[in-house]
């Protein structure tokens, strides 16, 4: 019996360990990401990132995917921008696959470090006015609704809901229904109205 117990010790602990070398390994990886994703200006410019993202080749659906999973997660790219970059890059179809992949991976990851590291990361990332100001929602029946509105509608922060969902009594599960369910219809509005916008501009 000690035996067993013992043996099932150093499995955990192995995982444990694993999951730590990933996320120190990822956290570099982030961190040499931002700094050269700051030498190119591909953060300031949308024309930038598309011209960087086509001059990768084959490797650029990987690239543009980790990109939307980032910027979920630390929000320092506009979301409009790089989701109207992604369908100019790649077109209308494979560009809203490549965003939708991400921005659902980002969300989950953005759930459980929220799950992990509570409140005081939330405020890290973000204003202290606007947390406070959602933050509120969690203590009532309404925040499951706003959650859903935040992810189908344009234009209202869902990152911040996304940290905040991680806060709150909400299971995975139904955080998860959610931004699958709401994610396209955001994703298609954003890409029209960023559309239109560019070619205003152009004019």
């Amino acid at each position: 019996m000690q035996g067993t117990n013992l043996g099932i010790h150093i499995r955990t602990n192995m995982i444990k360990n694993i999951f730590r070398l990933i996320t120190i390994v990822m956290t570099l990886f982030i961190v040499i990401f931002v700094l050269y994703g700051i030498k190119l200006g591909i953060f300031q410019d949308k024309m930038i990132l598309i011209h960087y993202i086509k001059k990768i080749g084959i490797f650029a659906p990987i690239f543009f995917v980790f990109l939307q999973l980032f910027q979920v997660v630390f929000p320092v790219i506009p979301g409009g921008a790089s989701c109207l970059a992604g369908v100019l890059a790649f077109g209308p179809i494979l560009g809203f696959i490549y965003n939708y992949i991400g921005l659902v991976l980002g969300s989950c990851i953005v759930y459980f470090l929220s799950k992990k590291y509570g409140l005081v990361l939330v405020q890290k990332l973000f204003s202290k006015e606007v947390v406070e100001r959602y933050f509120v929602y969690i203590q009532t029946n309404k925040f499951e609704r706003l959650f859903f509105l935040g992810i189908l509608l344009p234009g209202l922060p869902d990152d911040l809901l996304c940290y905040i969902a991680g806060l709150s009594k909400m299971k995975f599960k139904t955080f998860l229904i959610i931004v699958l369910v709401g994610k396209p219809f955001s994703l298609f509005m954003y890409s029209i109205f960023m559309k239109v916008l560019s070619l205003y501009e152009f004019l």
